[in-house]
């Protein structure tokens, strides 16, 4: 009888402690922030109310920035849109995993298909959505993709339980080029819809994000919101159109804006918001060849597709109010790199295996003494060259031929885009944030130290290089 009480009481005993770590475990599942990343396309520095933008409003994104913090230099990895993507999901320059040039689709039979119609990204690389699902996250991903086109390259092989959206860019149609395809709107892995009517997608893509946050509420979720626009051709719902001071892309960027505010409005909703981490940013700097239905870089040099500031560094805001100071600001450097392991170090789970570029910035986030940034160098790469790097205050351009904007267009028709040369020229950053002054014959010692980073890091990362995902031709 002794011996069946004592086995009766290690029982219960065993149940408490079971049913603590079980309580334990729910209340730290519970307690993990969801993540959503809005991630818009070609918009400039200056293309933000808190930014300095003019002739249209953004309060929604700009009331992000006052619940949170605004990030002054904030960089994504490339100045173009896949390349820029693809450093997003994985934490690593696009060069490093080969996805370092902008993919397009072509109507041709597969078989018939160049190996740059058929890439992809690697389905072996451990992408974020892959990295949190592991964590016990639901994810989705929300517009566009441009990731690879071909199935094995979707998001929905890819780490996003849910996908809804274009698989690249809005203006990989033919009625602008005649090699495209008809333009494919996906839900998971099926074709929806052709052509869909653009005017009404920023709308279209708000309201799946509104129900996917109803939906999901009640787990750990990430939502990957990638606007399509402000990418030519620029398109506003008759909600919008018309209704700036900027023309259409003013329009365009109102109805964004607008979208952002539905997406806080519906965590607010969920009961979630106070535990959402919401960042906001844009792919690289504005198409300025497109004139006014291009947008502004501000103070910056230059914009989308050169390594001038303008191309690469792009306005940054994030909230998350149970930890994230409202109305905090940092001039430290970030790139679009240390968003994943700053997110896998805030939610407990594990990085990829292979070598990232990125590094954890939770600390400066959480406004704490000392914090730092990026603490690596950061390269600037044009397709699969590096063409400067900036360390600290100092960036560093090699001297050569860089594009610079010629001619810009209007109404919706291309400009022209010209050649500069450079020499090998010395700026700071902090006193010279427009690049107009070169210093390299004032401080040669820094100079050759951010040559040798730069040739340093070609041998590294050639040795460290992963390949991309080719779909293959039958």
């Amino acid at each position: 009888m002794k011996r069946i009480k004592n086995i009766a009481k290690i029982a219960c005993l065993g149940l408490f402690v079971t049913g603590t770590l079980m309580s334990c475990s729910t209340e730290k599942k519970e307690s993990r922030p969801n993540v959503v990343i809005v991630f818009t396309d070609d918009q400039g520095y200056g293309d933000v109310g808190c930014f300095g933008a003019e002739g249209f409003k953004t309060p929604h994104i700009d009331k992000l920035a006052e619940n949170g913090m605004k990030l002054s230099n904030f960089y994504v990895a490339a100045n173009v849109c896949t390349p820029s993507r693809a450093s997003l999901m994985s934490g690593c320059y696009a060069e490093r995993i080969d996805m370092s040039t902008v993919l397009h689709p072509s109507k041709r039979p597969l078989e018939k298909q160049s190996p740059m119609n058929r890439k992809g990204i690697n389905p072996e690389e451990e992408l974020l959505p892959e990295l949190l699902k592991r964590e016990g996250y639901t994810t989705a991903c929300v517009g566009k993709w441009h990731m690879g086109h071909h199935k094995p390259f979707l998001p929905h092989h890819n780490g996003f339980d849910e996908y809804f959206g274009l698989p690249y860019s809005n203006d990989m149609i033919p009625e602008r080029i005649a090699m495209y395809p008809d333009m494919p709107l996906y839900k998971n892995d099926e074709v929806v819809e052709l052509n869909p009517d653009q005017h009404y997608l920023t709308k279209r893509f708000a309201e799946y994000c509104v129900d996917f946050i109803q939906r999901k509420k009640e787990e750990p979720f990430f939502l990957y919101m990638a606007h399509p626009m402000p990418h030519i051709p620029l398109f506003a719902s008759p909600d919008f159109e018309g209704k700036s001071k900027s023309g259409l892309y003013g329009d365009v960027m109102e109805e964004i804006d607008w979208s952002v505010g539905q997406i806080v409005k519906a965590l607010k909703k969920a009961g979630v918001y106070e535990n959402t981490i919401v960042m906001f940013t844009s792919d690289n700097g504005p198409w300025l060849m497109y004139g006014d239905h291009a947008g502004s870089a501000g103070p910056l040099r230059e914009g989308k597709s050169t390594v001038f500031e303008g191309g690469q560094r792009v306005p940054f805001v994030i909230s998350w109010p149970e930890h994230i100071q409202a109305g905090s600001e940092s001039d430290k450097m970030v790139t679009s790199m240390d968003i994943l392991p700053t997110i896998m170090n805030i939610v407990g789970g594990e990085l990829p295996k292979e070598v990232i570029d990125g590094n954890d910035v939770t600390d400066l986030l959480l406004g704490k003494a000392n914090a730092k940034g990026h603490t690596k160098p950061f390269y600037y790469f044009q397709g699969k060259r590096i063409r400067g790097v900036r360390d600290g205050e100092w960036k560093l351009l090699l001297g050569g031929n860089y594009g610079v904007l010629g001619e810009p267009g209007s109404g919706g028709e291309k400009g022209s885009m010209a050649n500069q040369r450079l020499e090998l020229s010395l700026f700071n950053l902090s006193s010279d944030i427009g690049e107009t002054t070169n210093l390299a014959t004032q401080h040669p010692e820094i100079v050759e130290r951010l040559v040798k980073y730069i040739d340093d890091f070609k041998v590294e990362i050639k040795e460290n290089k992963r390949s991309c995902g080719i779909m293959p031709k039958n």
